[in-house]
């Protein structure tokens, strides 16, 4: 048996609602809170302090920002792809390729 059919607490609370039930009842405050004025609004400051304080929580997981940088770099490559920026008809191999991979001779002239 579920621990919750011996509280009796498993169809009660916002948590049991459907989540467009749970955005109705979210909508209907928050458009409430407005009408009253009691509703909070940032400041610019507040809302920098707040964003300062996100990044620098998010920033303690470098495999994360590993990830997010990745996936960033592959949106703007796509992006420039897209739009026949002289960047991306650029011939040059990717850093990553298997000819970038090998070490170039170098000619006489460049080793003296």
């Amino acid at each position: 048996m579920h621990a919750e059919s011996h509280t009796g607490t498993h169809n009660r609370g916002f948590a049991s609602m459907s989540p467009e039930k749970q955005r109705e009842i979210a909508r209907k405050g928050g458009k409430a809170a407005h009408e009253r004025g009691t509703a909070h609004e940032f400041t610019s400051d507040e809302a920098r302090a707040a964003g300062r304080k996100g990044g620098e929580r998010v920033s303690v997981d470098p495999s994360h920002m590993s990830r997010i940088g990745r996936l960033g770099g592959r949106s703007s490559a796509s992006r420039r792809a897209t739009k026949g920026s002289p960047e991306s008809r650029d011939q040059r191999p990717a850093a990553n390729s298997p000819e970038m991979s090998e070490t170039p001779e170098m000619s006489e002239e460049e080793n003296a």
